[in-house]
């Protein structure tokens, strides 16, 4: 009975590890914008015809740009939300820097800065 589950999560192991492969595969091909489409076409006929094979030669033939390319992507991601923060934030954090000046200066409460934050973070 035990000898049974064991080869049959090796089996489910080894097909999720399979269709992550495959995933990776086709998401580094769309995202490859040096590839023409022929190209594209023909690793996908590939991956239907012969899939294990044609991974196994993707990752060695292409994995160096796979790596390069999804860290590339990363990085425009960080940037796009780095860039949404300051433009979300930045007046924010400009308001609340102000107060913090005027309330260290004795120009304000603490009371009226705790509101002055309050609004420039519901802002």
């Amino acid at each position: 009975m035990t000898h049974g589950f064991l080869w049959d999560l090796l089996y489910v192991f080894f097909f999720v590890m399979y269709f992550m492969l495959l995933w990776f595969v086709l998401a580094d091909l769309f995202r490859d914008h040096e590839a023409s489409g022929w190209v594209k076409t023909i690793w996908i006929i590939f991956l239907i015809i012969f899939p294990f094979l044609t991974i196994l030669i993707y990752l060695i033939a292409r994995g160096p740009g796979m790596q390069k390319r999804a860290m590339a992507q990363a990085q425009a991601y960080q940037e796009a939300q780095d860039q949404y923060i300051k433009s979300v934030a930045g007046g924010s954090a400009a308001e609340i820097e102000k107060a913090h000046q005027l309330l260290a200066s004795g120009a304000i409460t603490q009371q009226e800065f705790d509101a002055i934050k309050a609004k420039a973070l519901a802002s």
